[in-house]
């Protein structure tokens, strides 16, 4: 169970201007990919997962669960913060085999208690790992409830999951998908009180069940090449057929054949245009056929970002998150190794000889990581230490390697 303290590598995510769930202050990290989903493929699958789900969580606790209508939605991590409680209780349960993306499920703390106490026939008050390993089985019943949904069918076979990761954490710790990302919630209750399970599909894991379940045939985002083509040139074969009407429309077309700037003007004619485009091979045409029916795309250099650039407002708001996080801050003099035998002979009196020079500067850590170097100083009969030097971020990653 979580005692409100954040690690050190959340930390360090927070101080990069990465959020703990790698996203930025924005909810989005750079310009990721883009995935294509179908919400009503989506729909449906949770539909069909409605009487399975009320079918497993009233045989594992011997209950009478009713389980409304699910609800699927795109959403984003700001919007679904609004909906969850302060603390959450958070399974991950990444797929990896046959589709590969986050997957995320949520419930909140009460709802885990319920179901623990249903199950066990005991009272809890607090969601110890006792809770967190039913709530996690439970759980890994509705994914296999899923993933035969899938396989049935018939596109994706021999789908996995990783073995599932349960926290007790404030909602704000939580790692969700990266980007928008698709919410189904179910909508369960029980003597007159209501809960949900919330599931969070990654772009990538909602692409890949959509694709699975026949979704996306007609997105125009996922066309084939030759698609593409068609799409492009919706008129050509009529054109192409009607050389007067594809004069018609290309007034510079005497420009465009290389060589014959007053072709337009000779009034050749060509009735059989459409067949000679190809048999014209030294009329200076080569690419004709593609610039007379689709658009050229304004092809431009990719620019990157300039890495050195100081801390930008992401950066700024996701440091403003941990302003009153308390952390240790130590002053190491020096250090050194001894044996087993040395240490059990130490007694009072005994010299340790450290591995700094006298007068040299102490390292100052901040929990366990040195951030910057200084002199011992007396205060009031006090020890403390003046920051003489601060470690450059290079010296600070370094260290972080180690």
């Amino acid at each position: 169970m979580s005692d409100g303290a954040i690690s050190q590598d959340e930390i360090d995510a927070l101080l990069s201007g990465v959020a703990i769930d790698g996203l930025n202050s924005s909810g989005h990290v750079g310009n990721g990919p883009t995935y294509h989903y179908d919400i009503p493929t989506l729909q449906k699958l949770a539909d069909d997962l409605q009487p399975k789900l009320e079918e497993n969580i009233n045989k594992t606790t011997s209950s009478s669960f009713k389980c409304e209508k699910p609800v699927v939605e795109e959403t984003s991590r700001d919007h679904i913060l609004s909906k969850l409680p302060e603390v959450v209780i958070g399974i991950n349960a990444d797929y990896n085999q046959g589709i590969k993306g986050s997957h995320l499920y949520l419930l909140a703390p009460e709802f885990a208690l319920k179901i623990f106490q249903l199950v066990s026939s005991e009272e809890a008050t607090e969601v110890d790992d006792m809770v967190l390993s039913v709530v996690s089985e439970f759980v890994a019943t509705h994914i296999s409830a899923e993933i035969n949904q899938i396989d049935a069918a018939g596109s994706v076979k021999g789908l996995a999951y990783a073995t599932p990761e349960t926290i007790n954490e404030s909602k704000a710790m939580i790692m969700f998908p990266q980007g928008d990302f698709v919410l189904t919630s179910y909508p369960l209750t029980l003597e007159g009180n209501a809960y949900t399970l919330w599931e969070c599909m990654g772009g990538d894991t909602a692409e890949g069940i959509t694709n699975a379940l026949g979704g996306n045939k007609e997105d125009p985002a996922v066309l084939s090449p030759v698609d593409l083509g068609a799409a492009a040139m919706p008129n050509a074969g009529a054109q192409m057929g009607n050389p007067q009407q594809a004069m018609g429309g290309m007034p510079n077309m005497g420009m465009q054949m290389g060589g014959m700037p007053n072709m337009g003007a000779m009034n050749m004619g060509m009735p059989n245009m459409g067949m000679q485009m190809g048999g014209m091979p030294n009329m200076g045409m080569p690419n004709m056929g593609v610039n007379m029916g689709m658009n050229v795309p304004n092809i431009q250099q990719l620019q990157y970002p300039n890495l050195n650039q100081g801390i930008n407002a992401g950066e700024q708001g996701n440091i403003g998150l941990i302003m009153d996080v308390f952390m240790e801050m130590t002053v190491e003099l020096g250090r050194t190794k001894k044996s087993i035998k040395e240490i059990l002979g130490m007694g009072e009196g005994t010299i340790i000889e450290l591995d700094k020079l006298a007068g040299e500067p102490v390292d100052i850590l901040v929990n366990h990581k040195p951030i910057a170097k200084g002199e011992v100083v007396v205060i009031d009969e006090n020890f403390g230490v003046r920051v003489t030097e601060i470690l450059s971020p290079m010296e600070r990653v370094n260290d972080l390697n180690q």
